[in-house]
């Protein structure tokens, strides 16, 4: 029993395949296999058409159908895939529906590359923004150590008691310092965020990033939701391939059965679960009254993941305007301090007159 969760750890950090190489690996596939060629024969190929440092662990993916394993379990084998895909292939195995399986994977996932790449590129201009704000101050930590006052002191232009090449290094050493802190501390917000802990609760009241964030996960779910529901899956294994990929929207699927057992629709069970956004709980219900509701999540999904890369882009502009604000007040300090400094010799001579 204490074996699993250490493996589940280990496996979160195992690197995986590129989305990007996900989606054209699953997408050929199932062009292969309905234009009828073998399994195998169609693994192999693709395999062959993956970059090296992948090629290595795909290959246990054919030893595993070789073996005659299904697809799913040669997905699992190379430990490169997504709980997602693991499941969903899955399904395609025991329906036989495994080309449409992997064509909608395909598409959905080749979505998020899209969805992730747009957010990438509005983040792009305000990472530029404060690299370019911190050279600056790098900049005038070294001219600092140039400019000499009596008695050969360096002039501290920022007032940090960073000066000169050793102020830059100490400088370099705390930016290090900070990112490092900074990485630790996203992984905890992370898993607290996942968890329902307390930051979590803290984040949903800040504007932008809280209701961005609850957008793009409610997003995730509803794709994988989407993708149960076409493949026939039931309520119970919906609601696990769901929380598979959106961990703050987990829901143990046996108290899912129970509240179905007991007379509710799956709306009503995510309405009394305290975690899904009305919005999805209402197109979950509409469709289940029209029988459409991999449909209706599908377009939720695509709703949902438009309002999370907004929020995003938003938040990134904000971003970008406070480094902006943050340099202003930088250069208003050192215009301060020289001024200061200035006057100071001016004063210093008048009383020496």
């Amino acid at each position: 029993m204490e074996a699993e969760p250490h493996q589940a750890r280990a496996a979160m950090f195992r690197p995986r395949l590129p989305a990007r190489l996900q989606a054209d690996l699953l997408g050929r596939l199932a062009i292969t296999l309905n234009a009828g060629l073998d399994l195998r024969k169609a693994w192999g190929a693709e395999v062959r058409r993956m970059p090296a440092r992948w090629q290595s662990r795909l290959e246990r993916g054919t030893v595993a159908l070789e073996s005659g394993d299904l697809l799913s379990e040669a997905l699992a084998a190379t430990g490169l895939f997504p709980p997602l895909v693991l499941g969903m292939v899955a399904v395609g195995d025991r329906t036989g529906r495994d080309v449409d399986t992997l064509r909608e994977l395909s598409r959905v996932i080749e979505h998020g590359v899209r969805t992730t790449r747009q957010l990438r590129s509005s983040l792009a201009w305000p990472a530029f923004q404060l690299l370019l704000a911190l050279a600056v101050m790098g900049l005038l930590i070294v001219i600092g150590g140039m400019i000499r006052l009596e008695g050969g002191k360096p002039f501290d232009l920022l007032g940090f008691g960073l000066v000169g090449i050793p102020g830059l290094i100490r400088f370099g050493l705390i930016l290090a310092g900070l990112a490092l802190a900074g990485v630790f501390s996203f992984r905890l917000l992370l898993t607290s965020w996942r968890a329902h802990g307390p930051v979590r609760r803290l984040l949903d009241w800040l504007p932008l990033i809280g209701p961005a964030a609850r957008a793009g996960e409610a997003a995730a779910w509803s794709r994988a939701a989407s993708l149960a529901a076409g493949g026939g899956l039931d309520a119970g294994r919906l609601v696990e391939l769901g929380g598979s990929v959106a961990p703050g929207l987990a829901v143990d699927p046996r108290w899912i059965e129970g509240r179905l057992l007991a007379g509710d629709t799956l709306s009503e069970a995510l309405r009394a679960s305290g975690r899904f956004p009305l919005t999805l709980i209402e197109g979950v219900a509409v469709g289940e009254t029209s029988g459409t509701t991999a449909e209706v999540l599908a377009r939720l999904s695509d709703q949902f993941a438009e309002d999370a890369r907004r929020g995003f882009e938003a938040a990134a502009k904000a971003a970008g305007g406070g480094v902006w604000l943050a340099v202003a007040g930088l250069i208003v300090l050192v215009v301060f301090r020289v001024f200061s400094f200035y006057v100071g010799m001016i004063q210093d001579a008048a009383r020496g007159i």
